[in-house]
Parts: structure tokens; C-alpha cells; sequence
């Protein structure tokens, strides 16, 4: 089996974040070999690896590195979103917390790849610790030689800026971070044109997620080969899987990319709490799909998912268990993406209003029947036809709780109560 770490034995000590702890453990090493590189070389491998993107979409890194002009007669830039904000999703922020240094390992190698002179981390307003280690993070590497100008007598130069975001779970979308960034509001821009040709100040520029950078010197150090060895065809790599709900042993577990839910769940996660039975689970975050217990056997890899009809998203899997009210958690997922709607689209500022109603009426023992036809249209409508994904976020585990688990809502409506004798969300926290 190939070495599968990503954040390494060392993040158990306490002085993991600093840069001495991350350069006894051969940090920075692969900076020193890329600044060695041609740029397109480095470029060619990272596509190579067949890495793709760790934030949600699973884009391939490479080719969105190679959509940059590198020619450009403009500033390059290069947009590191650490801006976690997808309910179930915690991997972003214990990199930043306990080894900041490969990310920024990472954001260094890409802004020399694609010929960008500076870097904006945009960290959530809430991470208020991981923005203050990010800020020494950035203090020592500059103390070091391996930020500023003429970066190891490469003639190269780069600066890396800390932007604190002010909790808008929509400033996770690309361009909503780019607005923000430029001290508008934070909503998300039409595309095209996509951020590689108009993006930050009307630059070329590249977003990369946090765990996505922190893979790059990785690569660099142990090749393409060695990165695409793990993982399965077209999935390469490892993913930190985000284990939260239901779950004796909750916590971030660092796996080959098509390792099983079951696996995830009962190997890792010592099985359900209380020895009960699987309901549902959402496997990328709370707004992929609901999948089953019948599949648990399923790979948690990109295409597998999206063949299920859902997605891997940033691989946040959160388990829910047979005592679990499903109404219940459909109106809490309608009343967040209500809340964190921009507006900007009717279907989204609507319909996320309206999916959190009925589900409030059904939940009061105010339901009808056909509330649920009615969800379901209001889902299909709202869904590929909004400036972003966040109607669509909202839209699919919704759906698929209405259409996987329908006769459960029925009971909630004939009953006019919870069946489960309780409205609250057991182990679910989404």
C-alpha cells in the first residue's frame, strides 16, 4: 500500500502549526524542487496526478491551472477558499489549525506554476484562531526566505494576504468570494466569464480549496505516479473524509478516495451510536442527495455518487439513524439555505421560503398531502436554473428525503405529529 498521508503524524503535537515542526517533517522541500521546474512542467503534473479539486465540484486541478494565461498583460492571482461553511464539512479548518504550512506549501508552488505574484486565503469570519495561526503561518515562511521577494534566489516573488471573510455561507461559491474580496457584496457573479479569464479585479485568476492546495507539495516531492497509485481510476488520491451524525467515533479520517460508506462507518467510525440502524446519509455535505442504507456499499468517490444521483461534494458525510425525524431535518436544511440566500434569484429567495414553510406545517400537524407534490415541483424548479448552486443545495437532499423516504412525511401528515414522539434532530446537527 502506498503512503497515504496527507496531514501528517506530526499534527498531534502541539507545536504542529509552527514552520520548524512542518520542515522536520521535509516541509518546504518540494517548493525548493518546483522553483527548479519550468512552470508548465509543474502544471503537467499536477494534471498528470489526476487530482481534483477537494471543495465541492471535483474539477481537475491541472486543467484549471492550465486555463490561466500566464501571459497575461494583468496581475494573476490566486484565491485559496477557506471559507468552510457547508454543514458537516470541518477538514479545512484543522489543516489551517494544525498544519497551515502544507497549505501554504501549496498556494506558493501554484502562484509560481501559473505566474501569480500574490495569494488571498479567504477564511470565515468564524475561524477567528485559524486566521491568527494563518497570520503566523505567513510571518515565518516570509522569516525563512520562502515568501517575498526572490523567493530562494529564484527570481521569483510572491505575497500571501490573509482575508477575513463575515460569515456568509455564500461567499464558499468562487465568485461571491471574489465580490467580497473586492469589498462588494458577497453574490455570486453570472459565468461565464469563469474567474480564469475575469476574476479577481477583472484578473486572471485561480480559487483552489484548502485541502486541494495542501495535496500539491505531495506531489511535487512523489510524483504523479506515486499520487494516482492511491485512490481509484479518474479518483485519484486520498480525501479527508469528514464523519459526523450518528457515529460512536465522529472525527476527520484520511482515506483512499472509493473507500466504502460502510467502511467509513463501521471500520473507522465504530459504527452508529447506541447500536441503532442506518436511515440515511448525506455524503458530501449537507447539500448532496440523501442516499440509503442499501448503500452503504457504495465507493465515496466522485463518479460513483454522482451516478447515485448525488454528489461527493467536500466528502462531509454525516450518518442518520432510525430515530430521526426526516421532516425534521428537511425543515432545518430549507430554514439555512433560506437564511443564507444572497436573493439575488427568485427561485432561490422563493423557494427555500416555501420549502421551509410546508415542512414547518407539516411539522405543526398543518400538512396536506399534497404538500409533498407541490416540494417536489418547487424542488425541480429551483434546481440548474439560479446564478449558483445554493438553490440547488437546498433542492436536492430535500428532494431526495421527499422521494427516498416518502411514506415517513405521509405518516408525519396523517398523524399531524411526529411519529418519532419527538421533534428534535437526535444526532443530526446539519
Amino acid at each position: 500500500m502506498p503512503e497515504m498521508r496527507i496531514i501528517r503524524s506530526y499534527i498531534d503535537r502541539e507545536d504542529s502549526h509552527t514552520i520548524e515542526s512542518y520542515m522536520l517533517a521535509g516541509g518546504y522541500t518540494a517548493l525548493a524542487k518546483a522553483l527548479k521546474l519550468d512552470p508548465d512542467e509543474i502544471i503537467n503534473t499536477i494534471k498528470e496526478s489526476g487530482l481534483r479539486g477537494r471543495g465541492g465540484a471535483g474539477f481537475p486541478t491541472g486543467v484549471k491551472w492550465s486555463f490561466i494565461d500566464k501571459e497575461s498583460k494583468k496581475p494573476i492571482y490566486l484565491c485559496c477558499n477557506a471559507d468552510e461553511s457547508e454543514p458537516g464539512s470541518f477538514k479545512d479548518r484543522e489543516i489551517i489549525e494544525k498544519d497551515p504550512h502544507q497549505m501554504l506549501e501549496g498556494i506558493i508552488i501554484c502562484c509560481y506554476a501559473v505566474n501569480a505574484r500574490k495569494s488571498y486565503i479567504y477564511i470565515r469570519g468564524e475561524m477567528p484562531r485559524g486566521a491568527a495561526i494563518l497570520e503566523h503561518a505567513i510571518e515565518e515562511a516570509h522569516d525563512k526566505g520562502f515568501l517575498g521577494d526572490n523567493i530562494l534566489g529564484s527570481g521569483f516573488g510572491c505575497e500571501v494576504i490573509v482575508f477575513r471573510g463575515a460569515g456568509a455561507y455564500i461567499c464558499g461559491e468562487e465568485t461571491a468570494l471574489l465580490e467580497s474580496i473586492e469589498g462588494k457584496n458577497g453574490e455570486p457573479r453570472p459565468k461565464p466569464p469563469f474567474p480564469a479569464q475575469v476574476g479577481l479585479f477583472d484578473c486572471p485568476t485561480v480559487v483552489n480549496n484548502v485541502e486541494t492546495l495542501a495535496c500539491v507539495p505531495h506531489i511535487i516531492n512523489r510524483g504523479a505516479e506515486w499520487f494516482s497509485s492511491i485512490g481509484t481510476p479518474k479518483n485519484t488520491g486520498t480525501k479527508i473524509y469528514g464523519l459526523s451524525g450518528s457515529i460512536n467515533r465522529p472525527g476527520l479520517y484520511e482515506l483512499p478516495l472509493g473507500t466504502t460508506i460502510r467502511e467509513l462507518i463501521y471500520e473507522y467510525g465504530g459504527g452508529i451510536s447506541g447500536g441503532r440502524e442506518v436511515k440515511a446519509i448525506s455524503p458530501g455535505g449537507s447539500s448532496s442527495a440523501f442516499l440509503t442504507k442499501d448503500d452503504l456499499d457504495l465507493p465515496l468517490d466522485f463518479d460513483t455518487m454522482a451516478k447515485a444521483g448525488t454528489m461527493l461534494g467536500t466528502a462531509g458525510v454525516t450518518v442518520i439513524d432510525d430515530r430521526t425525524s426526516l421532516a425534521r431535518v428537511a425543515q432545518n436544511l430549507a430554514h439555512f439555505y433560506r437564511d443564507e440566500s444572497c436573493g439575488q434569484c427568485v427561485q432561490c429567495r422563493e423557494g427555500t421560503w416555501w420549502l421551509e414553510k410546508m415542512f414547518t406545517k407539516i411539522l405543526e400537524g398543518k400538512g396536506k398531502m399534497e404538500y409533498l407534490d407541490t416540494i417536489l415541483d418547487a424542488c425541480s424548479q429551483m434546481r440548474g436554473t439560479t446564478i449558483c448552486a445554493l438553490a440547488d443545495g437546498c433542492a436536492m437532499p430535500i428532494e431526495s428525503i421527499v422521494r427516498k423516504f416518502r411514506p415517513e412525511i405521509e405518516e408525519h401528515i396523517r398523524l399531524g405529529k411526529c411519529p418519532f414522539g419527538s421533534e428534535d434532530l437526535g444526532d443530526w446537527d446539519g
